[in-house]
């Protein structure tokens, strides 16, 4: 019960930080419509050259370039997947957040 208690909130401040990082980085974050989050976990199998290859992608809904902070090679990080609306399509996102919860650092 606890481990889900710890997870939810979580969860929950992950979803804060995401939404901050599209108010902050999205050209319209607006056009960014009916977010909904699914999918919270954790990873170590994202590398810093994959990391580095989303951080330089260039996303049409976001500026170009995006600040973000420093991810550390060997560190977990967190996934949470988004799905949204955008001109009348359903697409999705998967952000990825620092192990100490406090940065998004890439996005696909």
């Amino acid at each position: 019960m606890l481990l889900l208690t710890v997870s939810c909130g979580q969860k929950h401040k992950a979803k804060g930080l995401v939404e901050d990082f599209i108010e902050a980085n999205a050209l319209d974050p607006d056009a960014i419509a009916d977010r909904d989050f699914t999918r919270f976990d954790s990873t170590k199998v994202i590398t810093d050259s994959l990391v580095m290859a989303m951080q330089q992608a260039k996303h049409p809904l976001y500026k170009h370039p995006i600040t973000y902070s420093i991810h550390n090679a060997g560190r977990m990080l967190f996934l949470l997947r988004m799905n949204y609306r955008h001109q009348g399509d359903t697409l999705w996102q998967t952000f990825y957040i620092d192990e100490q919860m406090e940065h998004v650092v890439a996005f696909k």
